[in-house]
């Protein structure tokens, strides 16, 4: 069973969204592309995305006149001009609390009732519904928000905030992590900021260790998602719907913008930067300080800014 980390307005029809519309079914939920099934709403605003596009099985798609083709037919296409503005509008109506973290007003010092194989730290608070695994421990100062779960044999530091999220066995999260908090999402439109909502969560696998003073913000329609066995070191910012593959090596200020999708075993330099909506590919190896500024394909290896390939950066390097 799916866990709903927040609120989601019953029984909205989809004419009440769309005034012009003439159907007349229920809204189930707003999914992306490749997760839509009967029911739900998506959204297409970018070529990256068009062979998920040929193969939704969304009831409705939020897009623009041009990439109408692109989407199977029986699928009711809503043509907007902005497609991010619209689908924020759609989200702010079926879950009205999502473009704020507001407190966690449920938050309460855990008992041995609850927990009877975990160990706490001094000042340690947690949400209703929380689960933490046997023989898992939880340092002083941290905070775990409701319907969070945590597995088995995992160390959350001090000073840890965890929400939205859940986490698998033998997980190690370092002092002063902060997870699960909704990323930087706004649309500026005519000297205002509309806030998106971000109704996703977080998923970490088995055997991840995520070092002190990591960030890593839920998504926003889709999940961010940390593979098994990835070790992320220190101040680590990893923004929302990006997903790290298994066995990846992610160095100190390592900075990753939203919707970016790292593959398996790859490792990447201290301060480098990753830009949004990329595809990166297995067995990738990124140098400290570069500058991922398009796809990469399994097994380069990059360095510079932007990132090329390592033997034209070393003769491009050659040259000065």
């Amino acid at each position: 069973m799916e866990t709903n980390f927040f609120f989601k307005k019953k029984n909205i029809k989809i004419n009440k969204i769309f005034p012009g519309i003439k159907l007349n079914f229920k809204v189930n939920n707003i999914k992306p592309l490749h997760l839509a099934s009967n029911g739900d709403v998506s959204f297409f605003d970018s070529l990256k995305y068009k062979e998920n596009a040929s193969k939704t099985k969304a009831s409705i798609c939020i897009t623009t006149k041009k990439f109408v083709s692109f989407l199977p037919k029986k699928t009711e296409k809503i043509i907007v001009k902005n497609v991010l503005l619209e689908l924020a509008r759609v989200l702010k109506i079926v879950y009205p609390d999502a473009d704020i973290d507001y407190p966690d007003l449920s938050l309460k010092k855990p008992t041995n009732v609850n927990f009877k194989k975990v160990k706490f730290g001094n000042n340690v608070l947690v949400g209703k519904n929380v689960k933490v695994g046997n023989n898992s421990i939880v340092g002083s100062n941290s905070i775990i928000e409701s319907n969070v779960k945590i597995g088995k044999n995992c160390v959350v530091g001090s000073g840890v905030i965890i929400k939205n999220s859940i986490i698998g066995n033998n997980v190690v999260i370092q002092d002063s992590c902060k997870i699960g908090q909704k990323g930087f999402g706004f649309i500026p439109i005519k000297g205002k900021n509309i806030k998106f909502p971000h109704i996703g969560k977080v998923q970490i696998d088995d055997r991840v260790e995520i070092a002190s003073d990591c960030t890593i913000d839920r998504g926003s329609v889709d999940d961010t998602i940390i593979g098994e066995n990835t070790y992320i070191d220190n101040q680590v910012h990893v923004a929302h719907n990006v997903q790290i593959g298994s066995n990846c090596m992610i160095a100190g200020q390592v900075g990753f913008a939203g919707s970016s999708k790292i593959g398996d075993n790859v490792s990447i330099g201290g301060q480098a930067g990753i830009s949004g909506h990329l595809k990166i590919g297995n067995n990738v190896k990124i140098g400290g300080g570069s500058g991922v500024v398009k796809d990469i394909q399994d097994n380069e290896i990059v360095m510079g800014y932007p990132a090329v390939p390592l033997k034209d950066f070393i003769k491009k390097n050659k040259k000065l």
